[in-house]
């Protein structure tokens, strides 16, 4: 049933992300006179589910859900269509319009998703508005990896501003280092002294080189909240309220402290238990990977507050919001030409799995505004099969005043092609050498 919601939301998502990004060609196209073969959702390579002609285009489903496509007559696109090259240019055609034309046509579904985006975000600022957590709701303060102590950092700090400013999430601090080029954390120590810490200018590298990508998580409460049916904790009868006190003799103050010493032992091992005043010892067996089926609240460690916005106020937090998602997005595309991206590069199980197992409109709206910068971005790169390329091409022929000639597009789409199609394979790839490893 998890599988069965992830994927409708996955389906939902990425069907409105694409009949919108191909709305934004179809309707310049249909502006400036030019006629549109086809209008489909999904590839229909030698069969469609639906189809439907009404007018001069023919409307459809496909049976292949990598993407969609509008066939304007006069291009050389995605169906490799090159017939109609063949004859002579006719007014209604792609080929016959002026270059600004053609350029506002490319660029349609990029802006469209990027249009799409900002007004998700607007809406999701003004119907669930935000929710915050300020320095100080981290009640235990943070825990730190041994790498960032060199830098000044201590167990349990307070992170209190980054470059100068008070946090709305203080959570968020380890993606702020990977894609914010922070330059300075002002922390308070557990000894009640304050520090502003200085950073060094390529952290965001280090931490992708070294994999250090959370140094700093909030300190928890180490008590169970939920034990799995079935797990080991269950079968040993460990309860929701249990407060882990010892692992082997090694007293626990934190939830993570309690989950690095099960990791770090045998799979047997004794534990230390308070309930309800009582305490127990219990002689552990974990899984194969070192599991036990048990969980803790962040709640009961972590303050969460709220802040609503009005219509106005929305417009500004969405903007806001719009803008750092794509600049993160660009900032971490940078990674994927290294060999640790290109094995991180993540196909339709990665995305699918970035939903919720339960229907949540929030998440759904949240991840679709992702997907459609996403997706924007990609569209852009000068790849010829994307828009980007015809872009680069249209660009050139609008500053040179001469046009690639037919032959030259033909050859780069299929290049263009041929790449997409690898960047596809090694994705998906990636995605079952994860699953089945």
């Amino acid at each position: 049933m998890d599988i069965l919601i992830k994927a409708a939301q996955f389906l939902l998502s990425l069907s409105l992300l694409i009949v919108l990004h191909e709305l934004g060609h179809f309707i310049p196209a249909k502006l400036f006179k030019t006629r549109v073969e086809k209008f489909y959702l999904f590839f229909d390579y030698k069969y469609s589910l639906f189809k439907k002609k009404i007018g001069e285009t023919v409307y459809g489903i496909g049976w292949i859900p990598l993407g969609g496509y509008v066939k304007i007559s006069g291009m050389i696109d995605e169906s490799m269509d090159t017939e109609q090259l063949k004859q002579a240019p006719q007014p209604w055609e792609f080929r016959s319009k002026p270059a600004w034309q053609r350029l506002i046509i490319m660029l349609g579904g990029v802006l469209v998703n990027f249009l799409l985006a900002w007004l998700i975000y607007i809406a999701i600022s003004f119907t669930w508005g935000t929710e915050s957590i300020r320095p100080m709701d981290v009640k235990y303060g943070f825990s730190v990896h041994e790498s960032f102590k060199k830098y000044g950092f201590q167990e349990g700090d307070q992170i209190l501003r980054f470059d100068g400013a008070e946090p709305l999430d203080v959570t968020r601090v380890n993606k702020h280092l990977f894609l914010r080029n922070l330059e300075t954390l002002e922390v308070l120590h557990e000894d009640g002294t304050t520090a502003v810490l200085r950073l060094p200018e390529n952290l965001g590298s280090i931490m992708w080189e070294t994999g250090v990508m959370t140094p700093f998580s909030a300190r928890l409460f180490p008590q169970i909240d939920q034990v799995v049916e079935g797990s080991p904790a269950a079968k040993k009868g460990l309860q929701k309220g249990d407060r882990i006190l010892a692992v082997n003799g090694t007293d626990i103050a934190y939830w993570h402290e309690f989950k690095e010493e099960v990791a770090r032992g045998e799979n047997s091992f004794s534990l230390k238990i308070d309930r309800a005043g009582e305490t127990l010892n219990i002689q552990m067996e974990a899984d194969e990977n070192k599991a036990l089926g048990v969980s803790t609240d962040p709640l009961k460690s972590i303050l969460i507050g709220h802040k609503d916005y009005s219509l106005s106020e929305s417009f500004s937090k969405g903007s806001s919001l719009a803008f750092w998602t794509l600049k993160d997005y660009i900032t971490q595309f940078k990674y994927v030409f290294t060999k640790k991206g290109a094995s991180s590069i993540g196909g339709f199980i990665a995305i699918g799995n970035i939903f919720p197992a339960t229907w949540s409109w929030y998440s759904f709206w949240s991840i679709t505004a992702f997907l459609s910068i996403m997706l924007g971005f990609m569209n852009l790169l000068p790849i010829p099969a994307l828009d980007g390329g015809h872009v680069v091409f249209t660009l050139f022929e609008m500053i040179t005043g001469r046009k690639p000639n037919d032959k030259f597009l033909e050859y780069a789409q299929i290049t263009g092609f041929l790449i997409l199609i690898s960047l596809l394979l090694l994705a998906n790839g990636n995605d079952l050498v994860k699953l089945f490893s």
